[in-house]
């Protein structure tokens, strides 16, 4: 299966790097970007099967870039890079779509299997960062019998989601739920957990041990 890549990286070293390592596989580079915004127009002019998306660029992160092309491409797949194994990054990749996450550090063959994947639209290799993320964000029923933990599953999964530094409209994505009720959500679980802020709720979620 002939599979179209389009690379996006603001460091011409990292893009040529990728080339090599792609070359000689079913995976064509069809086209490159250095940037956010020609990211996004050259998603719409090639139409590849498949965006690799560094994350921290200067003109128009990954993540808004993520966001914006699946604005225009609802459908597009798109494989998140980067340097960093944060679980915020990660987390906040799962509720704008992409299809995995991969480091830049990981072998060749990790790389090569995550956008083939994604270009046959199937779900990341269990190993992979963004499942595990993914599987946790969704996890609700795991309160067991602790009265200490006052809230409803969905309060739990969104409190979740808010430990990981998603915004209100991020977590309506990824649970499919809208504005208002992630925000009645987010006051009922600052209530129940006497926090002031989403920052001491989040606190509070990982000494208890949520997270």
């Amino acid at each position: 299966m002939r599979i179209t890549l389009l690379i996006v990286d603001d460091h011409e070293v990292v893009r040529s790097g990728l080339k090599a390592v792609l070359s000689n596989t079913e995976i064509e580079i069809v086209a490159e970007a250095a940037n956010g915004t020609d990211a996004i127009a050259k998603a719409i002019e090639h139409d590849p099967h498949v965006v690799l998306l560094d994350i921290r660029m200067a003109e128009l992160d990954g993540l808004a870039t993520l966001e914006k092309i699946r604005e225009e491409r609802p459908d597009q797949r798109i494989v998140m890079l980067s340097t960093y194994d944060n679980p915020t990054y990660v987390a906040r990749s799962v509720a704008l779509g992409a299809a995995d996450y991969v480091l830049k550090g990981a072998p060749r063959e990790v790389l090569i299997k995550s956008i083939t994947r994604a270009a046959k639209d199937e779900s990341p290799d269990a190993n992979s960062m963004l499942r595990y993320v993914k599987n946790a964000m969704a996890r609700r029923k795991d309160r067991g019998d602790n009265n200490e933990i006052p809230l409803t599953n969905r309060e739990l999964q969104v409190l979740r989601h808010i430990a990981l530094g998603l915004s209100n409209r991020e977590i309506g994505n990824s649970l499919d739920i809208s504005i208002e009720t992630v925000k009645e959500h987010v006051q009922n679980i600052l209530r129940k957990s006497d926090a002031n802020d989403r920052t001491q709720a989040a606190v509070w979620a990982v000494r208890k041990g949520l997270v």
